[in-house]
Order: structure tokens, then C-alpha cells, then sequence
């Protein structure tokens, strides 16, 4: 089969590999789509929980190949998508029931063999049926979709609330209906895109700023003017240091801010202590997500988050490194799907 093979950081090639054996507990899944990710930028250059040689690619569906001689619950030609996390089972987060913390996290695209291949296995209970009315290409977005839900559970949005998301990448325009859906009275996204920014107004009713790649300093007065008190909810959506520091200029007293996107391992951000400690502020992070497909999916299936209008890119296998490069160099670049 083909297949993306990073032999290491910034070095991949397109290789004819062998189609990966089928456990007697496993479904081996042709894939139809795959997401690109910003994650997958910090994979190419080593970062993340990456782990190499890899074949990247953690947002993924397809159909059914073959299954393991253990597995009745599917059969060859079903349309599927799957969770592309696997915590170990048996280590001390795992044994406590907080699996995201797993000492033994693989994930499927990030330390193990993901989508950006002809085929895939994956554990037949990380294996999930699309329906009909939901595209492959759609079906692409349940792992961002999960994660969102994952960052809803941690922040437990209380109707009626101000929300204020920084980012309106893929990510940042799925949190944004969530939210939305989800019982926000005031929702205001910001980035510095206004072609992104529109996708937001249309697909989130949200209101909109637009801010410098800088940040939100010399936007203010007009952000606050939504949520003169500040908002309940401040969410950072795009990995950006400069930007979870100007998160606390937003938030209420007793308020949250959440740190979703991915930020560089090495980024630091100055906070200061006492205004954390006197304003009550709760700071929090959300990494990831397990056990939420099944919601995801529902939520897409049904409507309510919109995916397809994202899919800016369709690029095949051959031609990753272009994908990559746009999604690295065209600010107007949302999502960008491969076709293996």
C-alpha cells in the first residue's frame, strides 16, 4: 500500500509498505479521508508526543477492509470513522478512570501508524458506523469534533454565558457552534482572518473582532464593549503564547480562562500570580479527548456542527508536502483534506 513514512522530523517520503496484519480483535479500514491538523505541523517538526519512523494522520475515516476473527459487530464495506486514541488500560491514570492521562497515551497519527495511508488498524472498539447523510470528508472531523466536546466537558459552560474564543481555524469555528448549541447568551470570536471570521458569523450566529496576528491589545475597547464586567469564559484556540497572555486582560473576575489550541513545547507565558489569586481566576488546559466519538458523531450527523463548509484544500497522498505548505502559508486555508 502507499503510505506517508516519516523516517524522522521534516523527512518524509511516499512509500510502498505492506498492508498492516489484522489483529483477531482489530479492523483494518481503508481510509477515504483524512484531516490535516495543525497538530500535524508540530508532528513534522518533532513535536507533540510524536515518535518516529511515523506515518501521521489522526483524523481519519473510510470503510471496513477486514476484520479480525473475533470481531462480529462489523463486516467488510460498512462506512466508519475511529478514535484514533488508546490509552494503555493499565497504568495509574488509566486504573483511577482519568484515561487521558494515560503514561502510555498512543494515538494513532501521533506516536503510532495513522491515515495518511491506504489502510489503517485500529482496535474494533475504537471503531464507529457513519451514517449515510455524513461524508467521508465530514466524517474526517470527529476527532476535532471530540476534542471540542472534551474542552466543553473540562469548562461545564453555564447557560446564558459570555464566551470569548481567540482563533477561528477549524478548531476555533467547530467551539464556536458548540458553544453556541451549548447555551452561550454572548459569544465573540477574534482572529485576524475576516474570510474566517465570516465562516464564524455564518455558521455560529457569533459576534466578531478582527485582531492583529499580534494579538488583541489595540482591540480592546471594542471586545470589552460585549462583556464590560469581562467574560465568564476566555478560550485560547490558537496555541499562541502572546495570546493566552492577553487572555487574562478579558476575563471576569471568577471568571476561566482555557487553553485549547496546541502551543510550542518550549513557549512560556508571563502571568502574574496575585491577580490569579485576588481576581479568583481558574486557568485550565484541555488536552485531546477519549470516549467522545459517539457524541461527535451525533452532532455532526444531525447538523448542528457544520463541517463541510471548512474543506477549503482536497489534495491525494502524493502531494502531503503542498498540503502542509498550505496549510503553513495561506492564512485563508481552513481544512485540508487527503485522499490515500
Amino acid at each position: 500500500m502507499k503510505a506517508l513514512v516519516y523516517s524522522a522530523p521534516e523527512e518524509f517520503d511516499i512509500l510502498d509498505i505492506p498492508v498492516p496484519q489484522v489483529g483477531p480483535k482489530q479492523v483494518l479500514i481503508r481510509v477515504k479521508a483524512c484531516g490535516v491538523c495543525r497538530t500535524d505541523i508540530h508532528i513534522h517538526s518533532g513535536r507533540f508526543i510524536s515518535e518516529f519512523p511515523l506515518t501521521p494522520g489522526h483524523e481519519f475515516a473510510g470503510t471496513v477492509e477486514k476484520c479480525g476473527n473475533e470481531v462480529f459487530e462489523f463486516k467488510p464495506g460498512e462506512r466508519i470513522t475511529a478514535d484514533n486514541a488508546l490509552p494503555c488500560g493499565h497504568c495509574y491514570f488509566c486504573r483511577r478512570n482519568e484515561p487521558l492521562y494515560c503514561e502510555n497515551f498512543y494515538s494513532l497519527g501521533c506516536n503510532g501508524p495513522g491515515g495518511f495511508a491506504e489502510y489503517v488498524v485500529v482496535n474494533s472498539e475504537k471503531v464507529f458506523r457513519i451514517p449515510e447523510n455524513l461524508s467521508f470528508e465530514e466524517a474526517a472531523f470527529t476527532e476535532p469534533t471530540a476534542c471540542v466536546i472534551h474542552c466543553m466537558d473540562a469548562l461545564k459552560i453555564k447557560p446564558g454565558s459570555s464566551v470569548l474564543i481567540f482563533g477561528a481555524g477549524p478548531a476555533g469555528v467547530i467551539l464556536s457552534q458548540m458553544i453556541r448549541h451549548c447555551g452561550a447568551s454572548n459569544l465573540v470570536v477574534c482572529a485576524p482572518t475576516e474570510k474566517k471570521l465570516e465562516m464564524v458569523r455564518k455558521l455560529a450566529g457569533a459576534n466578531t473582532v478582527q485582531i492583529g496576528r499580534s494579538g488583541a491589545r489595540d482591540a480592546h475597547q471594542i471586545i470589552m464593549s460585549f462583556a464590560p464586567k469581562g467574560f465568564d469564559y476566555v478560550i485560547d484556540a490558537t496555541g499562541s503564547s502572546e495570546i493566552v497572555e492577553q487572555c487574562f486582560d478579558f476575563v471576569r473576575v471568577g471568571g476561566c480562562i482555557a487553553v485549547f489550541g496546541v502551543p510550542n513545547e518550549d513557549a512560556v507565558v508571563k502571568i502574574k500570580p496575585y491577580d490569579i489569586y485576588r481576581r479568583e481566576i481558574k486557568f485550565m488546559g484541555t488536552f485531546a479527548q477519549t470516549h467522545c466519538f459517539e457524541r461527535a458523531i451525533g452532532f455532526l450527523a444531525k447538523g448542528i456542527v457544520r463541517v463541510a463548509e471548512l474543506i477549503t484544500h482536497e489534495f491525494p497522498l502524493e502531494r502531503y508536502g503542498e498540503a502542509l505548505d498550505v496549510l503553513k502559508n495561506d492564512r485563508e486555508a481552513m481544512k485540508i483534506i487527503i485522499k490515500p
